[in-house]
């Protein structure tokens, strides 16, 4: 690695000519752990996002832009700025980084215009279908005392635009998006396809497994055509200017008071005001017109089962394998063996069920490193044999 290092290279797109030995052996270490892939460059976290302005202006800045083609980014930017929806002052470079990261640019949104064809679509009855989406919100107290963004995750009827499932969280997860669709089935019925995005919460492969089970079509928008998911974009705009807009935001307390506000709006509200999609009916009444409809779920379906996570993991030579930052021991049979772990992730204390070649050894526990020191063991493996 010092002979390699004391090399000069011509290195593309750089002005250096030499690498230090600290970089090679970092290179090295990630190609033994990770093989080619562990050399690809990483991806920024904030890809595509624009740190100037916040999520809840970007999301609403980008919805409009898609909303309105013919419109370029700085008159869009301008209209927002006079309805105050967006109040952060951006400068052009930033505007054309986000428009442009989005795939946003005017020409493409022209094209787009141009070549899809967007038909206006209504199912009849309730939870034939439901969409799912979520939309950044206002930074709330966390239990922490620091105050972090809270994320409203929406299950939207198609149907009747009742909100079979609302709620805020300080997570953009796949699992928020689990426990909504379980409280919907248990609640409500059975569910005949579910329309979202492309986002991360939606791509879960545990989520697609669960549904799989279920037999619940999962259906994904075109990336980059919000229009298509309009009733829960609209439903949004109603959020924003019926419930954020007015609300106190210094008076918010905490992420549960912040729900607890958000849920009577929503059933002194938003359920019981005539609604334009709806011929002036409100979701409620139109949801209760048609609640005869709904397809209860089958009772033989073990809705606990169905929804626990299952992965893999290897067994350390000190039996112990990690799972969230957590060091969990298991039997010693299990040693240096890849084992499925199955757990419900809803649980506050989880409990781990190991299984390896179809067969159950049992729970995993939490390693206790202080009593472990209590247990007799070989003195020829007992590393605290000789202090």
């Amino acid at each position: 690695m010092r002979q390699k290092a004391g090399r000069r290279y011509e290195i593309p797109h750089s002005e250096r000519s030499q690498l230090s030995t600290d970089c090679i052996r970092k290179w090295y270490a990630a190609f033994q752990r990770f093989g080619k892939e562990g050399l690809r460059p990483k991806a920024r976290s904030d890809k595509g996002l624009c740190r100037a302005l916040p999520a809840e202006e970007s999301a609403a800045l980008l919805e409009y832009l898609e909303q309105h083609p013919e419109l370029t980014a700085k008159a869009a930017y301008r209209k927002l700025k006079v309805q105050e929806v967006v109040r952060t002052e951006l400068s052009k470079s930033a505007l054309s980084r986000l428009v442009v990261a989005a795939g946003l640019k005017r020409e493409e949104r022209l094209g787009d215009k141009q070549q899809h064809q967007q038909l206006k679509f209504a199912f009849k009855y309730p939870l034939e279908c439901v969409q799912a989406d979520m939309m950044h919100a206002l930074e709330v107290p966390a239990d922490s005392g620091k105050r972090k963004r809270a994320i409203l995750m929406v299950i939207l009827d198609d149907a009747t635009r009742r909100v079979v499932y609302g709620e805020f969280s300080f997570r953009e997860s796949s699992l928020e998006f689990e426990y909504g669709l379980r409280h919907v089935l248990l609640a409500h019925g059975r569910i005949g396809k579910i329309f979202v995005d492309n986002g991360s919460a939606f791509v879960s492969g545990e989520t697609l497994r669960i549904l799989s089970i279920l037999g619940i079509p999962l259906i994904h928008s075109r990336v980059g055509y919000a229009a298509s998911r309009g009733k829960v974009e609209r439903h949004f705009r109603t959020v924003r200017d019926q419930f954020l807009r007015p609300l106190d935001k210094e008076s918010v307390r905490s992420l549960a008071d912040l729900n607890t506000r958000f849920h009577t709006w929503l059933e002194s509200e938003y359920h019981r005001s005539p609604h334009r999609g709806l011929g002036g009916q409100s979701p409620l009444e139109a949801w209760l017109e048609k609640a005869h409809h709904l397809i209860h779920l089958d009772p033989t379906v073990d809705l606990d089962e169905v929804f626990r996570h299952e992965i893999r993991r290897r067994v350390y030579g000190d039996c112990t394998f990690t799972l969230d930052g957590i060091l969990y021991e298991v039997p010693a049979v299990l040693k240096g063996k890849i084992i499925k772990v199955r757990f419900n992730p809803f649980q506050t204390t989880r409990k781990l069920e190991l299984i390896y070649e179809n067969r159950s050894y049992g729970e995993a526990h939490v390693v206790d490193t202080y009593a472990n020191t209590r247990v007799k063991r070989d003195r020829r493996d007992d590393p605290a044999a000789g202090l």
